[in-house]
């Protein structure tokens, strides 16, 4: 098995970056095609590997325009969301310290649940060995939205 197929099956053939599925069978110089992301965050002393793995599956287009540097997860389009939070650097941080992060604000509790379990969702596959749960507080007339680590046992 190639490189390419063993990270395909790790992520699912999924893109990390867009939570698009990949198609396995197209070129690897279509846009839409398969490519392994060699991840370049530096490994943590205190936690080893970064948070998503040394390698990801992304389309070449997705890999292609984030280069080397961080990428930019899209939040949901259908909930009002306010002051969403980059989601990189959330995982990152709940990696590194574990705890509870909040993430975003919304204004009605019904857009609040559906993005808390939206987060918890695209969490699964944008950091698969981070388990996270979301959940939703009311605060100062607004919905907070939050994530946080499950304890390891």
């Amino acid at each position: 098995m190639s490189q390419l197929e063993d990270v395909g099956d790790q992520d699912g053939w999924r893109c990390w970056v867009c939570d698009e599925p990949v198609d396995p069978n197209a070129s690897v110089n279509d846009d839409r095609g398969p490519s392994v992301d060699a991840r370049t965050a530096k490994p943590r002393a205190k936690v080893g590997r970064d948070f998503a793995g040394a390698e990801r599956l992304a389309h070449r287009a997705c890999n292609s325009k984030k280069g080397a540097n961080t990428p930019v997860i899209p939040w949901p389009e259908g909930p009002l969301i306010i002051e969403p939070a980059p989601l990189i650097a959330v995982a990152e941080r709940l990696h590194r310290k574990g705890g509870r992060e909040i993430v975003a604000r919304c204004p009605d509790e019904a857009e609040a649940s559906r993005t808390a379990a939206w987060l918890q969702d695209r969490f699964s596959r944008l950091a698969p060995g981070l388990p996270v749960t979301g959940s939703v507080d009311a605060g100062g007339g607004q919905y907070l939205v939050s994530l946080t680590v499950a304890r390891r046992r």
